[in-house]
């Protein structure tokens, strides 16, 4: 089976730096504590990878779409099927006394956004500190061991995948014809974070799945009694205070 542009796939994989065999990038839990690159904030397990989306480095896309699901393959990307060559014009040094104006102590390894490019501080010292606007895997050749899990047809499930990778899946989905809803009961936490994850959502579902012309968003808010006492307790704690 050939994969397409615009195919939804579940892959597990891991990344190695060529060089060192050090792990760069996985979604094997285990792997990634065993090689010391846990991080409590990622959610491990398959990711989803939609073809010609350039979610992915052109080397990988191009290895999945000749896969077939449930096939493991392992294979090495050169610098620019990866990640790209390094551009030593990328390098540059700026004054310390920028960074201090905005409350920002750079360390080595740091990364931060300049001027709309993400860099990664390279050296700090003598008022000047040297940033590096290459990818951090820039000039490396990857080793990467890949499998394809699934591959995703049923658009209820396109969006609910979608969904997982912004952290904001729905409680139900219902798909008529070309339109979408997406119900959020009270049990999902709306917080700043839900609702700019739920607008990179519709947008992603608007711009990958191209049956789709119109997406609804169905919310529910219930009164939490407990919430309610906590707030009268606090009002009547407030209103004492003022008496005193």
């Amino acid at each position: 089976m050939a994969f397409k542009d615009g195919d939804f796939l579940e892959i597990e994989y891991t990344a190695w730096n060529e060089s060192d065999n050090s792990v760069l990038a996985t979604t094997d839990e285990k792997v990634a504590k065993d090689s010391d690159v846990y991080n409590k904030d990622i959610k491990y397990g398959p990711a989803l990878v939609v073809l010609g989306s350039n979610a992915v480095v052109k080397g990988l896309e191009r290895e999945l779409k000749n896969m077939d699901v449930n096939q493991k393959k392992s294979f090495t990307l050169e610098p620019q099927d990866a990640f790209g060559e390094r551009i030593p014009d990328l390098v540059k040094v700026m004054p310390l006394s920028q960074f201090k104006s905005q409350n920002i102590s750079p360390y080595p390894g740091m990364r931060l956004n300049v001027d709309n490019v993400s860099v990664t501080v390279v050296s700090v010292g003598s008022g000047r500190v040297v940033v590096d606007a290459n990818h951090p895997d820039a000039g490396k050749k990857i080793k990467y061991e890949v499998k394809v899990v699934r591959k995703i047809d049923a658009e209820d499930e396109k969006a609910k995948a979608l969904a997982r990778t912004y952290d904001v899946e729905p409680t139900k989905v219902e798909v008529k014809q070309n339109e979408i809803e997406l119900f959020y009961s009270d049990a999902v936490k709306k917080n700043a974070d839900y609702f700019v994850n739920r607008a990179s959502l519709v947008a992603s579902i608007l711009a990958y799945m191209k049956n789709l012309q119109k997406v609804y968003i169905k919310e529910e808010y219930a009164r939490h009694e407990e919430a309610e006492h906590q707030h009268e307790h606090k009002d009547k704690e407030e209103k004492s205070e003022e008496e005193k």
